[in-house]
């Protein structure tokens, strides 16, 4: 039986999403919960898309409140909080908002679980497919936190190396794409709820005419499903770039065990050749960001810039979309979460 989704938030992600589940024989979306009050503009926003193109089977208002297309009938709400919404029939909530609601609130809604699209030091779980899947508990885990893109991008590589030979310290920088939040020419500071920032400076500038440094939370969002892996092991900063999509990630580790460079090589391979889900992806073309939009997998491995120096230092190059790579292992998620529920 599929299972009836209440979403939250069509942005960025939530849109993908939508896209990735429209189809789907596991999951009916019914409701879309959407702050924007004009309906005409969130089908508008769901129909074109200047990243990733239009869709065909396109919706449309059928009345004042439902959007219909030849796969979907989904009734759109308007509410600033998940607590006034009627959730009769309603299984699971995906929760693409990035709004961080009260722990406490999440509990008390009447659905089976609540899939937040960000990292949450107090959900129940934080999932990172390849790394901790097997701890999702479906009967006692309510909350359970997908992470972010690039915890989704960076762990699994992190981790795989660190079992296999030990993490003794490190560094990461992640090369991010643009996000809404930013501004499009100079203005004044930015301050977003959703993201912990109140006053940033560097944000208020040009995202369009910059590279811009900011901080990262990768390996906080990292250390709620790997605690050994944290900010007192690994260092971080970000680099915000003037690109759509597609982010990259450059890793320097110092490692406990000597290992070569095709040591490191073939542990990725062997990896990719035996994983469950579509994590990983080693790549030795000559390739640039925008040849991995629309790339499920994200854990992609550029080996031409693989490096290991005097037998200890580990030079990496992940590349991720970090929309819609991180989209559709929200929904490998879900159906992983609907496998074990059944």
């Amino acid at each position: 039986m599929k299972k009836r989704v209440l979403l939250n938030g069509v942005g960025r992600i939530g849109k993908i999403i939508l896209r990735l589940l429209n189809k789907n024989d596991a999951f009916e979306i019914v409701f879309i919960n959407e702050i924007n009050p004009y309906i005409k503009n969130i089908v508008y926003s769901i129909n074109h898309d200047s990243t990733y193109g239009n869709i065909e089977d396109k919706f449309k208002i059928i009345n004042d409140n439902y959007i219909q297309n030849s796969s979907s009938r989904i009734k759109i709400l308007n509410h600033s909080c998940l607590k006034d919404i009627d959730l009769s029939g309603i299984d699971i909530i995906i929760d693409a908002s990035g709004k961080k609601e009260d722990k406490e609130l999440l509990q008390k809604l009447d659905v089976e679980a609540i899939f937040l699209t960000h990292p949450n030091s107090n959900a129940d779980i934080n999932i990172i497919l390849g790394v901790n899947e097997q701890d999702l508990d479906s009967k006692a885990q309510k909350i359970i936190s997908t992470s972010s893109c690039n915890a989704t991008a960076l762990l699994p590589a992190l981790n795989l190396l660190n079992k296999e030979k030990g993490i003794f310290c490190g560094d990461i920088v992640t090369i991010h794409p643009l996000l809404n939040h930013q501004r499009v020419l100079d203005g004044s500071f930015v301050g977003s709820a959703t993201r912990d920032v109140e006053c940033n400076f560097e944000f208020g500038r040009s995202s369009t005419q910059n590279i811009i440094p900011n901080k990262t939370t990768t390996i906080e969002a990292c250390s709620y499903i790997c605690p050994n892996i944290n900010s007192e092991l690994i260092s971080s900063s970000s680099l915000r770039v003037p690109t759509d999509t597609v982010g990259a990630i450059n890793v320097t580790l110092f490692l406990e065990k000597e290992c070569t460079k095709e040591e490191i090589i073939e542990l990725f391979e062997q990896y990719e050749k035996n994983q469950k889900f579509p994590i990983m992806l080693n790549n030795y073309e000559p390739l640039v960001s925008s040849d991995f939009k629309k790339e499920n997998k994200t854990t992609i491995i550029d080996h031409r810039y693989t490096d290991v120096k005097n037998n200890k230092m580990v030079k990496l190059v992940l590349w991720y979309d970090n929309e819609w790579g991180y989209a559709s292992k929200v929904v490998e998620i879900l159906k992983y979460y609907k496998n074990k529920k059944d």
